[in-house]
């Protein structure tokens, strides 16, 4: 039974006896289960109900993102005071009214916080970085995207003073640059996941102080930090032979070396997302799949070079394939599909196969896709040679299925006599 329909069926006597008959331990135990709202509401239950309510014991974790975005710093700061070193997970994503004062004393009094999320807080600093620093030495998690006015002096100080530091997102903080970075991994050489997504500024250089430091490093997002080039990359792959996640889409300067590298020195590679890297070829590819045989999730879109032989790779090596973004790869044609349906991911494993814009893209792919049993998406914008018949006929043998796809309106046939006015098929969409 939840504590709101504990809060509407009980009368004040009623509650009273439960006070009575209940161990104030078990009574904590209970209200260690429930969320930020129903604590609340228990605690205006009675004096008794407040006092147990809103114990620090009960305030572990607090995720505001769905209770209150809109907060001002005083409720942080009192958060803070009741849970002091209770709490050891906090998430403020999206409460862009809480800035460096409020964070200062919240780093003050739960100085036992391992992870935090701060992901849209704009208006911190690096007074916010410095204070955790000097407080929170057992922070592990910590998530910044977004908080633009971050500067190489925060990764310095978290280097300083957070030395178990094991995941951190500065996700578009692009004023850092790769003396922050340099700075980071010299104290935090355990990190496992950083994200560093839209940090403009990064340059090779950065990449090598990673690759140096950070063997533990398991997942990493360079997305959009358009300076990266194949040498940086190899010193990561040389590097981190742990790696399972790599994100590098939009790093268009990227060759097939990478992909060599990666096959070389990361056979745990999971997850790889190339979107846009427009010089990756067949060649590449081949010799990713022969080595990385536990590859789950792929994204080539725009990865125009590729043809059907990168499919008929995958198909042998890469049973494990779950989800695979092809759009915009207009060299597929149904042959590469054929192989894909019948490889060994097909029936049991692969869940989404994106294949928007590849003109070449028949009725007969989806034939193929038939058998793949675990199919849940598949996505076909712009596939002018699928027919609405071909969806049908695939949706027999995938009832769930989501399929995707746009078919434009037909054109109107001319007027007879010329007395109306002709329109396109965009003039209709429009």
């Amino acid at each position: 039974m939840g504590a709101a329909a504990l809060c509407g069926m009980f009368s004040n006597n009623d509650e009273a006896v439960i006070n009575k008959k209940l161990p104030k331990e078990l009574l904590l135990r209970i209200f260690s289960f429930l969320d930020v709202v129903t604590l609340c509401r228990c605690a205006q239950v009675s004096r008794a109900w407040n006092v147990l309510a809103l114990d620090g014991s009960n305030w572990q974790r607090i995720d505001l993102f769905d209770f209150q975005r809109d907060i001002e710093g005083r409720v942080v700061e009192n958060i803070s005071k009741r849970c002091g070193g209770f709490l050891r997970k906090l998430s403020l994503r999206g409460c862009q009214g809480v800035g460096d004062n409020a964070l200062r004393t919240f780093a003050q009094n739960c100085r036992n916080i391992e992870v935090l999320n701060l992901n849209g807080c704009t208006k911190i600093t690096d007074a916010t970085c410095t204070s955790l620093s000097k407080f929170c030495s057992k922070l592990r998690h910590l998530d910044l995207a977004s908080c633009t006015s971050i500067t190489n002096l925060s990764l310095k100080a978290l280097s300083e003073g957070c030395p178990l530091l094991e995941q951190l997102n500065i996700s578009w903080c692009d004023q850092v640059t790769k003396d922050g970075v340099q700075a980071l991994v010299r104290g935090c050489g355990g990190l496992k996941a950083l994200s560093l997504k839209g940090c403009t500024q990064l340059e090779d250089e950065a990449l090598k102080y990673i690759g140096a430091n950070c063997p533990e490093l398991v997942t990493l997002n360079l997305q959009t930090c358009l300076q990266i080039t194949d040498d940086g990359l190899i010193t990561i792959c040389r590097g981190c032979h742990k790696l399972q996640s790599l994100c590098a889409s939009g790093c268009c300067n990227i060759t097939d070396a990478i992909l060599n590298a990666l096959g070389q020195n990361c056979p745990r590679l999971r997850i790889l997302e190339v979107a846009r890297c427009s010089q990756l070829t067949d060649v590449g590819f081949t010799t990713l799949a022969r080595n990385c045989h536990d590859l789950e999730k792929m994204d080539l879109e725009e990865c125009v070079q590729i043809t059907d032989s990168t499919l008929i790779q995958l198909s042998i090596h890469c049973p494990r394939l779950q989800v695979l973004s092809l759009s915009h790869c207009e060299l597929i044609t149904d042959d590469g599909i054929r192989h894909l349906g019948n490889g060994a991911c097909a029936h049991d494993r692969l869940e989404v196969i994106e294949l928007d814009n590849c003109p070449l893209i028949t009725d007969a792919s989806l034939e193929h896709l038939k058998s793949c049993h675990s199919l849940e998406r598949i996505e076909l914008y712009d596939c002018q040679q699928i027919t609405r018949a071909g969806i049908k006929r695939l949706r027999t043998h995938l009832p769930n299925i989501k399929v995707h796809a746009y078919f434009a309106p037909v054109t109107p046939p001319p007027s007879v006599g010329g007395s109306r006015q002709r329109f396109c098929r965009c003039c209709i969409i429009l």
